[in-house]
């Protein structure tokens, strides 16, 4: 259970509100990263969806293992709707967002927003893992020299459950959709989503999986799998020109979502 306050850092447009509120939850394998981090992501949403961007600082493991982050993730997410008059003022615009392990979290934040009922405008999610115990080719493909490596994905995985990666780990929590969102049992009526993945990318499959998923579920989605770019490329828009593409067309798909 959280205990106590969570930092977060809070971005506004210059656009006077009402504007659209975004919680942020940074990717990191729920081991590293932190506002500091990604601070550009945050920035550079902040800018381009004219939107207030509250980035949020959840615990992380191995010091603080699972469900640390689920928990802190969405008390951060309820604590901004019922007090969206601070951010944005426009309680038909809040969504939640994130990258790599954020987007995992943001998955299942949205989950469990509306299962309580709790409305959101969108859900942003970037290269999520979202099935740790499948078994899908591209972690064979790009399990080798594209920045994330499965050997590191495995790594994350054990700090994050506190197992080694393994049949019994996986069938232990693998089928939690608070760890795996795809193995949720129904995902109709979820908020709009907006799924990005890389080509290069151990997790793309998944990622690629859980949009289809969504679609399959009546839930309006868009999607787009980015061809030449590895896990991670969200964010390096000031050293790769087709980072800066990808991100450009992320920003305005969620735009589109939130109106």
């Amino acid at each position: 259970m959280l205990a106590g306050s969570l930092p977060s850092r809070v971005y506004r447009p210059q656009a006077t509100a009402p504007v659209p509120t975004v919680v942020y939850l940074h990717g990191g394998g729920w081991v590293a990263g932190d506002l500091d981090t990604h601070d550009v992501h945050a920035r550079t949403l902040c800018r381009d969806l004219d939107a207030v961007v509250v980035s949020v600082d959840y615990r992380l493991a191995p010091e603080h293992r699972f469900p640390a982050a689920v928990e802190d993730a969405y008390a951060a997410l309820t604590w901004v709707a019922q007090h969206v008059d601070a951010f944005g003022d426009d309680p038909a615009r809040l969504a939640v967002a994130g990258d790599s392990a954020g987007a995992t979290l943001s998955a299942v934040c949205a989950q469990q927003a509306h299962a309580d009922g709790l409305p959101l405008a969108a859900q942003l999610l970037v290269y999520p893992s979202t099935d740790m115990g499948g078994a899908y080719p591209s972690r064979t493909e790009n399990g080798e020299g594209y920045f994330l490596t499965t050997t590191e994905l495995h790594w994350f995985f054990e700090q994050y459950l506190g197992v080694v990666p393994s049949y019994h780990a996986f069938a232990a929590f693998g089928a939690d959709p608070r760890v795996a969102p795809l193995r949720a049992k129904g995902l109709s009526g979820l908020a709009p989503a907006v799924v990005a993945t890389a080509e290069y990318d151990p997790l793309r499959d998944e990622g690629d999986a859980y949009a289809e998923a969504l679609r399959r579920a009546g839930v309006r989605v868009e999607h787009r799998r980015f061809g030449g770019l590895v896990h991670g490329f969200y964010g390096m828009a000031h050293i790769s020109p087709a980072a800066g593409e990808a991100t450009a067309w992320i920003h305005a798909a969620l735009k589109r979502l939130l109106g």
